[in-house]
């Protein structure tokens, strides 16, 4: 046998033995389901790259607000830590009302009632700490 009859599969050798069919067009019928095996792995690959890309759009004004409201959040946060309340308060309601505007143009209930509910909250604890705790 010479090299290339034992490079071929035993399967496709099985396949084709009482064929007439000549050692070329065996290993012609081989790279075939070869390249039709990687075909299907290219397509499956190329789906779970789909699946974990960002389904966000980049660079429109929804994303510079949504990344805008994120900053706020978290300056928020650090700033009520840091005692800072009424700065970390101020942070956290912009970062509220950005977050909204990105669910409403996102169509997304869930984030807008999130938000609004917590910058609110936050929005009440701020006027009641500015009237002197009344």
């Amino acid at each position: 046998m010479t090299d290339i009859e034992l490079e071929i599969d035993d399967d496709i050798r099985e396949k084709y033995k009482d064929s007439q069919m000549t050692k070329a067009g065996r290993l012609a019928m081989e790279l075939s389901l070869e390249r039709k095996r990687l075909k299907q792995e290219l397509s499956q690959l190329q789906t779970e790259v789909e699946d974990l890309t960002p389904t966000t759009p980049v660079g429109t004004v929804d994303w510079y607000v949504k990344w805008a409201a994120t900053i706020h959040a978290i300056s928020g946060v650090f700033l009520l830590s840091a005692n800072y309340t009424m700065y970390g308060q101020m942070s956290y309601i912009v970062s509220s009302i950005c977050w909204v505007f990105v669910g409403m143009q996102w169509g997304d209930r869930a984030i807008m009632i999130g938000s609004s509910v917590s910058g609110t909250a936050v929005a009440m604890n701020l006027v009641y700490n500015l009237n002197g705790g009344l």
